[in-house]
């Protein structure tokens, strides 16, 4: 049965992000890579050295990449199985969103939307592409 093995990340808007950033680097020490994410890595949880981790991002205020959620966040699940997973929640009267990305290095993506709106992301990782 195809599911969710983990958590990929949380994503939100944020009204000034470079400032944002600058405050957790600042404050936290947090580290952020040309995507402006920071990666939280589990090499514990990592087989055969790939990597193993969660991403916490925050996007300018006005992003379209959360539509159709009015919402000003988005979470990121990792599955065992994308298609999987999205032909599940078809089959369950989930509102599923027509495109699937595959992210050569990065794995594939695909979305949906919950029962209040909100998009959620789903990621298969390369380590788990079948």
């Amino acid at each position: 049965m195809t599911k969710v093995v983990g958590f990929g990340g949380v994503f939100f808007k944020a009204q000034d992000p470079e400032a944002l950033r600058a405050w957790y680097t600042t404050h936290l020490g947090l580290e952020f890579d040309a995507w402006g994410s920071v990666s939280f890595r589990f090499p514990e949880a990592s087989p055969a050295g790939r990597d193993v981790y969660a991403v916490w991002s925050p996007f300018k205020a006005d992003t379209e990449y959360f539509s159709p959620s009015k919402g000003s966040f988005m979470f990121n699940f990792r599955v065992d199985d994308l298609d999987g997973m999205l032909d599940k929640l078809i089959a369950e009267g989930v509102e599923v969103l027509p495109d699937r990305v595959d992210e050569d290095g990065c794995g594939r993506f695909g979305w949906a939307v919950d029962l209040e709106g909100n998009k959620i992301e789903f990621w298969q990782p390369p380590l788990l592409e079948r």
